[in-house]
């Protein structure tokens, strides 16, 4: 189980088995912007107002603090092994092989059902531009999955809220179909895709700022700083809203279809983190001082989460059905409340267009990190099979899109987000582990990009990462290690015998005339292999 896979051994598979590479700085940054701009400021506003009211302002702020610290961690070992697998696969090369599998199943909860958070964003801009633009009643109850709430440990749904999120279901498999075609493709729509989105979020901002009073800014923090329950508060929304910033990590699963991954890596990090950061504050500021973002409450006067059967309930309430937190579309909802109808049809348009790049993004990752587990034979290796015509992992692409495309229909926007979050901040808190871990057993290592004032930035990530999961709501927090027993179960049943590490069926590669050549030797107990096959 503590078996590990040196990192040339990890760079000699990623040769074997490659992906083409085909992206540049300017692709990668731009992939990067199109994964973070999205869910996270179009729909997630109006979740965040709910838990901190204008106090947001600061969640944004301590979100995106956590997300650059962790993107420095991000781009040292994303340098160091530019290959598919994120997270995952750093973990591979310090942690050991348990620790590994553990993180890339917690990728798979983050990925995958953050890509199904952002179809239930999609649809609710694309609903609510059918009934303002077009004057169609969509009915109800295909329009949102149902309200859960928790009974014990069994969660049980109310289907008079909705049935099944129909748009949800048609987005995600429109752009599962994109990602079979093939990469650089993808790239070059979403390129288009993000340019549409900046342009919305800057028209935004020109028509809110100058009309922001105060006093919508008062009282700044109704649920305080840590809230009175779990999930709520400052605090709590800055857990939520981390969603909306987790899209750059999708980038250095992108390493290796990236030309010069040394030097574009970090270049699309970092870069495409302080590109986002600048609008979602402006964005948030425009949203709050236009029209105001209290929180609605519950029947007994306490605070409700959103999503909630009392948050449902409380929205229903005809004085509260022009609140900003109660929005599906809360920016474009934002512009009609201040007489820009047509500019909110506008950016609901735009959204529609845009958000399905966030989308792209996110089953992209997902796809990658079951392709090179795979690769190691930890999942069945029929996933990592490529197109011979695209060159993508189609098999486990069309099994991602069907699984987001479930989730997307049946589940509300904010839950999804924190269950979604769950997973990426326990993969950002091994990463912030496993740098320091690694400049101690091997401080030698070429480190193009070295993570500056590591022994202060990575305790900072960590101890952020923990924090803030600390603060998800409950439900979100126990789903974390209900999923890992799941996955720890299939890693004894499956992985631990089929690891190419355990089997020896791993190589280095000739990186200098110093290093060793030929076939690892395999770790104590695993047979020796009889022959010279390669991985």
């Amino acid at each position: 189980m503590w078996r590990v896979k040196s990192l040339d051994a990890i760079l000699a598979t990623a040769e074997k088995k490659s992906l083409h590479r085909s992206l540049g700085p300017v692709q990668l940054t731009l992939l990067g912007v199109g994964a973070i701009i999205g869910t996270g400021i179009f729909v997630l506003t109006a979740a965040a107002a709910q838990k901190a009211g204008p106090g947001m302002m600061w969640s944004f702020v301590i979100a995106g603090a956590v997300c650059a610290v962790a993107a420095l961690c991000y781009s040292e070992l994303a340098s160091m092994a530019p290959v598919s697998g994120s997270a995952y696969t750093y973990t591979y090369a310090v942690m050991g092989e348990l620790l590994a599998w553990m993180v890339g199943w917690a990728l798979i909860l983050e990925y995958a059902v953050a890509a199904s958070a952002v179809s239930v964003g999609w649809s609710g801009y694309v609903l609510g531009l059918i009934e303002n633009a077009l004057g169609f009643d969509w009915p109800d109850l295909l329009q949102a999955g149902p309200a859960w709430s928790m009974n014990g440990f069994i969660p049980t749904p109310d289907f008079s809220v909705g049935i099944v999120n129909v748009p949800a279901i048609v987005v995600a498999l429109a752009v599962t179909l994109l990602l079979m075609i093939g990469t650089t493709e993808s790239a070059r729509v979403n390129a288009a895709l993000v340019a549409i989105k900046v342009a919305a979020l800057t028209a935004f901002i020109v028509l809110t700022l100058p009309i922001l009073k105060t006093g919508n800014f008062t009282p700044f923090a109704p649920n305080g700083l840590f809230g009175e329950s779990s999930g709520m508060g400052i605090i709590g929304a800055a857990a939520s809203i981390f969603f909306a910033y987790v899209g750059f990590d999708a980038v250095s699963t992108a390493a290796e279809e990236t030309k010069n991954p040394q030097r574009n890596v970090p270049i699309g990090l970092i870069g495409s983190l302080a590109i986002c950061t600048v609008f979602y504050l402006l964005v948030a500021a425009g949203a709050v001082g236009a029209i105001g973002a209290q929180p609605v409450l519950g029947s007994a006067g306490e605070a409700v989460q959103p999503g909630s059967p009392g948050f449902i309930a409380a929205c229903q309430l005809a004085e509260n059905a022009n609140r900003l937190v109660c929005s599906n579309e809360a920016l474009a909802h934002v512009l009609r409340e201040i007489d820009y109808p047509a500019v909110g049809n506008a950016l609901g348009t735009a959204a529609m267009l845009a958000l399905p790049s966030v989308i792209l993004m996110m089953i992209y990752g997902q796809t990658r990190i079951f392709f090179v587990m795979a690769r190691d034979g930890l999942l069945p290796e029929g996933l990592a099979k490529v197109h011979p015509k695209w060159k993508t992992p189609y098999v486990v692409t069309i099994f991602t899109g069907i699984a987001v495309a479930i989730a997307g229909a049946l589940f509300p926007v904010g839950q999804l987000a924190d269950i979604s979050n769950s997973g990426t901040l326990f993969a950002f808190f091994m990463v912030s582990i496993a740098v320091l871990m690694l400049r101690v057993k091997d401080p030698n290592r070429r480190r193009p990009f070295r993570t500056p004032f590591v022994w202060i930035i990575a305790p900072l990530s960590a101890f952020g990462c923990a924090a803030l999961f600390w603060n998800l709501p409950h439900d979100a927090k126990m789903v974390l290690p209900i999923w890992g027993g799941i996955g720890l179960v299939i890693y004894l049943l499956y992985g631990i015998r089929k690891s190419h590490v355990g089997r020896g069926l791993v190589e280095v590669p000739e990186l200098d005339p110093d290093a060793p050549h030929g076939p690892v030797p395999p770790m104590p107990g695993a047979p020796s292999p009889t022959d010279d096959r390669r991985d």
